[in-house]
Parts: C-alpha cells; structure tokens; sequence
C-alpha cells in the first residue's frame, strides 16, 4: 500500500552489521552502539540503500518500508525539491579497522557503468574517530609508478613499494575518489560516508569475509579488473576540515565536500543548542553522549552511534548540547558548502581541499537517475 500522503518524520532505519575478518569490538565497546551482535564486527552500514543491504523503516507510520521505498513515494520530500532519483544516493557506515582492511579500490562512474555493469561507482570519504599512536592508511600511488610496476607489487603483495603510506590522526578526513587504490587500519575507527554502492577490486590473496585464500586463477582475474581501473594519478591528503563558528559554544566543521556527498561535525557545549536548517536529507549520526533532537513537533533521544535519517521536509533540527554529530548529506555546494564557508571567510581554494567541491549536485543527479 502506498504511503505517499504520509507526512515524513525523521526515520529511524535498520542497521546491517558485517562480521569481516579485519573487525573486533571498538564500535560497540568504544563507541558505544548498541543492538548489535556480540561478536567480532568490521562494518555497521548506518543508512543504506545497496540492494541486498537496505535499511528498513523501523518506526512510525513508514514503519516496514524500505528506504528505496520511501524515495520512491517521497522523493522531493525526503531528498528536496527537483529531486527524482530512483534511490538513496549517499551510504554511511562504521568502520572498526582492528585489524588491516584489504588494499582495494573502487571503480568510478565511468568504470563502474563500462566495466561493472552498475549504475554508479564508488567515491568515499573516512573520518578518522580514533587511532592508535603511529596508525597509518594507504591512499594513492606513489608519483612516478608505472603500470607494469604496479602490477608486480601487487602480485608481490609489496604495497609500501608503490603505494603511499599517510598519517592517520583523529579528527581528520580523507576524500578519495573512485580508482583510488587504499586501505587503512589496524587500530583504527572511521566513519564512512560514500555513494551508495558496494562495487570493488581486491589485491589480496585473501578473501575479507573470512579469511581463506584466494587461488592464483582468481586472484589473476581480480588483478586484472583492478588494473583496468585504477587511477595512477589521484594522492589526496587528510585534511582538518573549515570551521564555521555558528553560536555561543557551537562549532561546525565542513569534513569534505563534493559532487556525491558532504560531511559536517558540529559540537555544542551547554549555553545554547545546536541549530541546523537543511534543504536535503541529512543523515545524523551521533558520536558523543545521548542528545535529545527536535525537529518540529517531533522530539526523541538519539543514542551512542545512532543515526536517524531527517528528510528535506522537516527543514531544521535542534539538538540539546553537550552534542557531537555528525551529519551527511546530497550538497548543492554553492548552498550548502561554498556559500557558508565564502561567508566565513574561507578562500574558494582552500574549499576546494575538501574534496571535490569543483563539480556540482547536478552530477550526482544523473547518476541517481540512472539507477
């Protein structure tokens, strides 16, 4: 039954936990979560849309629908008005690095659309939660590798040879595009933001659901799909992110931005709540202690790494401090990105660090479309 006269609320959605071999217990002991499986875990996807993984409505009169659902019958009031995409564009997660994620990569939309036969591909951002003193991640390859060296590293399984190896530090954020060959951890959680999408190579010889050995005609196979995507000429960095000081005791701070998504923390301390006013969905996922978030009429405790999807139409949300959110979302980047930071005071070159910020919403658009 349709449920296209409903008027949407901020939705609470299914977790999917994912108990790979380079997981352990930090997103439940460290940060908190709750409702999870008492046993190893490497992912928990907080807002999905990847066929075969979807979050599902669990409250409220949407109650049993599948987010693809809800943008099906909602879609300008979920995603803001023009939107007509078939589904959820943005994916996060919780990434528990306990040990060391394969060295991987995923295709961009190009690749994705010529080689994969997917409708999009993949670009992501990890915002690094915490990390152990001397915690490192692989990003990029190393100026100056040739494509046959590349390949012989691999086969190798001598990564640092060809690959950068980066600082990783808490609080900061990495963008990484689609073709970019990486991997991060141990000791290490992050938060994910990215398309959604579940498309990817390996370099391993081993598999990441658990653990048992990937044979030399596979493993071949797997190289040469790689090879045929991979981008020799991407090597982002971490960035601090641009902060906007918006109240008395209440920080935001723009993480990273482009064409797929943008990622924002903000922080409030007591003397006043956190105010935010959004045009699109935002995908609020909380990193600090329990916060009450108002919207409207509505007004609940969102917990210990919880994430409640608010759609376009609820337009603000008041958060009681002490607060530590994060939120995601589709940007126009003129409105939500470029304009407040040029406001603030930040060079448009500095803003173009976050990420890909010298493209547009409307790109993301045609790729949701496709779907």
């Amino acid at each position: 039954m349709s449920t296209r006269g409903t008027r949407l609320y901020p939705l609470r959605l299914t977790v999917t936990a994912k108990p790979l071999v380079f997981g352990g217990h930090a997103i439940a002991r460290r940060l908190g979560k709750t409702g999870i499986p008492d046993w190893s875990i490497a992912e928990t996807w907080e807002c999905s849309d990847v066929t075969g993984a979807g979050g599902v409505v669990t409250d409220g009169p949407l109650a049993g629908r599948s987010l693809r659902q809800v943008v099906t019958e909602h879609p300008e009031a979920l995603m803001g008005t023009g939107w007509s995409g078939r589904y959820f564009p943005v994916l996060t997660k919780f990434i528990d690095a306990t040990g060391a994620l394969p060295v991987h990569l995923h295709a961009d939309d190009a690749n994705a659309q010529r080689l994969e036969g997917q409708r999009n591909g993949k670009t992501e951002a990890w915002h690094i939660l915490d990390a152990a003193p001397g915690a490192t991640a692989l990003c990029g390859v190393k100026d100056g590798v040739t494509t046959d060296r590349l390949r012989a590293a691999l086969e190798a399984q001598d990564f640092d040879a060809v690959l950068r190896r980066l600082p990783v530090r808490a609080g900061e954020t990495l963008y990484v595009p689609g073709g970019t060959l990486h991997s991060f951890g141990p000791d290490t959680l992050v938060y994910e933001i990215e398309q959604t999408s579940d498309i990817q190579q390996h370099a391993m010889r081993w598999n990441m659901e658990d653990g048992s050995p990937v044979g030399d005609a596979e493993f071949g196979s797997n190289l040469d799909m790689l090879m045929q995507q991979v981008d020799l000429e991407t090597r982002p960095d971490f960035t601090p992110g641009l902060s906007v000081a918006v109240g008395d005791g209440v920080e935001r701070v723009f993480l990273c931005a482009g064409p797929y998504f943008a990622l924002e923390r903000w922080r409030a301390g007591t003397a006043e709540p956190l105010r935010h006013s959004f045009a699109t969905a935002q995908i609020l996922s909380n990193v600090g202690s329990p916060v009450r978030v108002r919207t409207g009429a509505w007004s609940e405790e969102l917990g210990r790494a919880e994430t409640l999807l608010l759609p376009a139409a609820c337009g603000e949300v008041e958060i009681a401090g002490p607060a530590d959110v994060l939120f995601g979302y589709l940007p126009d980047l003129d409105r939500d990105v470029r304009g407040p930071l040029r406001e603030a005071g930040h060079p448009l070159q500095l803003i173009g660090t976050l990420g890909g910020s010298t493209d547009t919403r409307a790109e993301a658009i045609r790729s949701a479309n496709l779907g």
